[in-house]
């Protein structure tokens, strides 16, 4: 048979017979760095990662708004409707609304357009150009069928008062998110 070794434990390569030495129980104390060295870069690792948790639901939230708009966009070109998205700073959500053609307003069936922000974060003021800055109530963003949408500046930010700003693109419905929070000439 074979002589092997366990972690802890060190064999005597005198005997042959593979017992233990007497009296050399536990680890070295290279292994016992090698551990603590682990532990030490697990911890440098992981520490930062914590430390955007909740950044994560700020960008997550302006992502979901991003797409929402897009899809909003794409919707009102293909269908040749109107469609609208309504933001609601007391709730901190958004609502997507179709102008049909008899001229009433319906929502929309699907969930993408219909959302609330993610937990501590809100809206602090949205710009619309020609209509100014809003930080309250209800702010309605027509989304033309002809491909054009009204620019929109969205500022998000969170319980941590850290900010986002969404602008919007007129012409593809695109938006680009900008860390903090960024004023632009709306004209």
């Amino acid at each position: 048979m074979m002589p092997t070794s366990t972690a802890g434990s060190w064999t005597d390569p005198s005997h042959s017979s593979g017992r233990r030495a007497t009296g050399s129980a536990g680890f070295t104390l290279i292994e016992l760095a090698i551990v603590v060295l682990l532990i030490s870069l697990f911890t440098v690792i992981s520490v930062p990662l914590f430390s955007q948790i909740g950044k994560g639901d700020l960008r997550g939230s302006a992502r979901r708004l991003a797409g929402a708009m897009k899809y909003l966009y794409n919707e009102a070109a293909l269908s040749g409707q109107e469609h609208r998205l309504v933001f609601n700073f007391a709730e901190h959500s958004y609502r997507a609304e179709i102008l049909e053609t008899d001229g009433t307003l319906g929502e929309l069936d699907d969930s993408t357009g219909n959302a609330t922000l993610k937990d501590g974060v809100s809206f602090s003021d949205i710009s619309l150009p020609g209509r100014g800055t809003f930080s309250s109530g209800e702010v309605t963003v027509r989304i033309h069928p002809t491909g054009w949408l009204e620019e929109t500046i969205i500022h998000l930010q969170d319980s941590n008062k850290n900010a986002l700003t969404l602008r919007v693109n007129p012409l593809t419905g695109s938006s680009e998110i900008f860390a903090g929070y960024r004023d632009f000439q709306v004209n």
